[in-house]
């Protein structure tokens, strides 16, 4: 295992000014922990002291990198694989098309416009050229209905504010038009093409100079607005808004026929939501009727209450259908007409196993589903009105990134991935009634061979759909193949029927790992082929579980790389939490229950050496968000089980995490510290609140923390910095620099990148350095050698 021996002597650590007159009291325990004396002062970005202790962690990670020997091959390896053209599923709007497309190193992916599938493509908005560094990126563009404008929103520096502009399709010339202090916002157009809706903050107070996304206070008081082109932001019409209700937040959609805006309201991340209507025909006046008045738009509640999450898939005048998971955790499809708003139909029932991940209209009265099957998509065409299945249309195990459709199309378009296939778009054609499919781009990355790999997923009814791609001109065989897997589903005996085909290695039964209490865990394994089962291999075992997200696999240069030049190992635990089996599986991992999640990884982790692929010294941990609370908290409970542990941009402080930006939205997944029956599920695992000398709570068995990388950036106002300085001014200070002859010689280093947010918009470059630090580090501390 990597020490500080490992990388050049012993490590001097910042040290943070420990204030003893901060008293935190929580339902009256008072400053129940000494360590934590110090660290309120690190939630200043603005104050000097703080400035000077990133400055110093950052000189300090500066000089641990350095040992690193494989970080610059790392760099070169993934910058030439990196090196490839990538594009996006095209859209259509009027009679054009719309495209992004990245040529391979380019900062930022460039949107394209095309009048034909088959026609010229020209540059239509290139980001690359707002910023010398590429940090200035297109976070969300919405093109007009008869594809005569584009309005976009401009982040800087991974930011989540962003600014509306506005440009002309046909001349490409940017109209005056700027909206600012924009966040968690969409952009829908009217018809009339005369403008659209979207939601903003309140400007700060003019004397509040902000460098917009370091600023930490709270995201209240959301507004939608309606913006007319060619006008001042100061004249735009504020359609709703909820001073009582502080902590909501608003979206706003025009439904396909132009006559509806919906208006759907939220309190947190949990999956429910408010859902208001407004039929804009119908205004006396239209919108331009409110210019300079006082009143707001004369929504209908529809359902006014926080008891379910609705989403509009499709409506004709009235009648509209929904998706839904009221009384449904796997969601459904639901119809209402609006002039009977009390009597709902069931259009498509809950699927007793699988989750209804999306549905979309296509094909005049046909939708598209999307359903999540054991981690793995399963696409079907069904009938709008009735809800009955018409087709199954055939993919890999992978990943659905993307659904190009419209209701009026007969030819939508799908992004796949998996982890063995960089990215294939899929053009499917509905006008002769059977689906007809075919791959209209394939992503392809030189040097690449996808044949070096093997994936290890559970088996079940699902496993023949691996190989169905690969068959697509040989139909007859895979009508065989069907009838034939279902006679011998039990013992998965496929792989002689295929090993021409499939180009991969055997399959084995799967891997379903039993948590503490006994739950299966799904878990993906990509590792190289034929390895030896004894326990020699690097290992990187990644996860998330929150927020009703599903981790679904996808293709990833970096960790590829790892595979082929460091032998390593990766892991995907599908742990409780997220959304992989429905509501369910989200809420068996939430609130009270949270520390399922960690027992469900560490269980994971386990079943990883028990079984041969590694050993605790050659396994690292790597999550990002609230799995950077998942890192922490693990390292916390098991740091005999790790060798190294990568926490991105953290959840640290579980305590006063609701008391920064939008933070507040989290209590739905953690509770809320306020509260004291929450506060006591917190204080158990809360990673900041944890952090213990192993060799006092075990002196019986030698142990200290794995090897940590804590990785944040300074313009995170999603998650923001102070949770990772503060939880690595607290693990420096506890385990090493308050302990003369510290046992814990693996470094403990923070890396702060600068001019970047939570992840999104970052630049390419940026994206390669952090893989080939953090990965580089990894790569030292787990003792892993360079195969060439």
């Amino acid at each position: 295992m990597g020490s500080l021996g490992a990388v050049g002597g012993s490590l001097q650590y910042p040290l943070a000014r420990r204030d003893e007159s901060v008293v935190d009291d929580y339902h009256g325990r008072q400053n129940f922990t000494e360590k934590l004396k110090f660290v309120v002062r690190l939630e200043d970005p603005d104050a000097q002291e703080v400035k000077e202790f990133v400055e110093k962690q950052v000189g300090l990670t500066d000089s641990v990198l350095r040992t690193c020997d494989t970080r610059e091959k790392l760099r070169e390896t993934i910058t030439r694989l990196f090196d490839h053209p990538r594009f996006d599923a095209p859209f259509r709007r009027g009679d054009k098309y719309f495209y992004f497309h990245n040529t391979g190193l380019q900062a930022q992916k460039v949107l394209y416009v095309q009048d034909s599938l088959d026609g010229k493509a020209e540059v239509l908005l290139d980001p690359n050229g707002l910023s010398e560094d590429g940090t200035v990126s297109l976070s969300t563009c919405s093109v007009s209905e008869d594809a005569k404008y584009l309005a976009y929103g401009l982040s800087s520096s991974g930011s989540d504010w962003v600014t509306i502009k506005v440009m002309r399709v046909e001349d490409k010339r940017v109209e005056t038009d700027t909206l600012s202090w924009v966040k968690f916002s969409g952009i829908s157009w009217t018809h009339d093409s005369k403008g659209f809706f979207y939601c903003r903050y309140p400007a700060p107070k003019e004397d509040e100079k902000l460098d917009a996304g370091t600023e930490t206070n709270s995201n209240l008081n959301h507004e939608l607005y309606y913006h007319f082109l060619g006008t001042d932001q100061s004249q735009d019409i504020l359609c709703w808004k909820d001073p009582d209700n502080p902590k909501h937040m608003f979206g706003a959609d025009v439904t396909d026929d132009g006559k509806y805006v919906l208006l759907y309201i939220s309190e947190s991340c949990e999956e429910v939501n408010k859902l208001y209507h407004c039929d804009i025909t119908s205004l006396p006046g239209g919108l331009e009727g409110f210019r300079g008045g006082k009143d707001l738009l004369p929504f209908i509640k529809l359902v006014d209450n926080f008891d379910a999450r609705y989403h509009a898939i499709a409506n004709d005048d009235t009648l509209f259908t929904f998706m839904t998971n009221k009384d449904a955790p796997k969601y459904k499809l639901v119809q209402v007409d609006l002039k009977e708003p009390s009597t709902w139909t069931v259009v498509l029932e809950e699927a007793e196993k699988d989750v209804l991940e999306s549905a979309c209209a296509v094909n005049g009265n046909q939708i598209l589903v999307s359903y999540l099957s054991d981690v793995k998509y399963v696409l079907q065409i069904r009938d709008l009105k009735t809800g009955s299945f018409l087709h199954n249309l055939p993919i890999d195990i992978g990943s659905v990134l993307d659904i190009s459709a419209r209701r009026q199309d007969s030819t939508f378009f799908i992004g796949f991935t998996s982890f063995l296939t960089p990215g294939i778009i899929y053009q499917c054609n509905l006008e002769a009634g059977v689906p007809d499919m075919k791959i209209f781009r394939e992503i392809v990355v030189p040097g690449f061979d996808r044949t070096e790999f093997c994936v290890d997923q559970w088996g079940g009814s699902t496993a023949f759909r691996q190989f169905q791609p690969l068959l697509h001109n040989r139909s007859w065989l895979l009508e065989r193949f069907i009838k034939l897997y279902e006679l011998v589903v039990s013992s998965l005996q496929i792989n002689d029927l295929l090993s021409d085909a499939s180009g991969l290695c055997d399959l084995p039964p799967g891997v379903f790992v039993p948590s503490k209490d006994g739950t299966k865990i799904p878990m993906f394994i990509v590792a190289r082929k034929n390895i030896p089962m004894d326990g020699s291999h690097p290992c990187l075992l990644y996860g998330y579980g929150g927020f009703n997200i599903s981790i679904t696999p996808s293709f990833s240069i970096s960790r590829l790389v790892l595979s082929r030049h460091l032998g390593a190992v990766f892991c995907i635990a599908n742990i409780r939490g997220g959304g992989e089996y429905g509501q369910e599986w989200h809420k068996a991992g939430s609130l009270a229950k949270k520390q399922n999640c960690f027992d469900d990884f560490i269980s994971a982790a386990e079943y990883l050496v028990s079984a041969g692929y590694t050993q605790p010294r050659k396994l690292c941990i790597e999550g990002g968000s609230n799995g950077g609370l998942l890192v922490g908290a693990c390292i916390n409970q098991r740091p005999d089980l790790f060798g190294c542990a990568l926490a991105h941009v953290g959840v640290m402080d579980i305590l006063r995490f609701h008391k920064f930006t939008i933070g507040h939205a989290w209590t739905s997944d953690y509770g809320c510290s306020e509260k004291e029956e929450e506060f006591h599920w917190q204080i158990k695992y809360s990673p900041l609140h944890n952090v213990r000398r192993p060799w006092e709570q075990r002196p019986d068995l030698p142990c200290q923390y794995p090897a940590t990388m804590i990785l944040t950036a300074d313009h995170d106002d999603r998650v923001v910095p102070l949770h990772s300085l503060k939880l690595l001014a607290t693990m420096q200070y506890v385990l090493c620099t308050s302990v003369e002859k510290s046992p814990q010689t693996n470094p403990i280093i923070g890396r702060i990148e600068c001019k970047a947010g939570h992840g999104a918009g970052r630049p390419t470059q940026k994206m390669i350095d952090e893989a080939a630090d953090r990965y580089g580090f990894m790569a030292k501390m787990l003792g892993a050698s360079w195969i060439e």
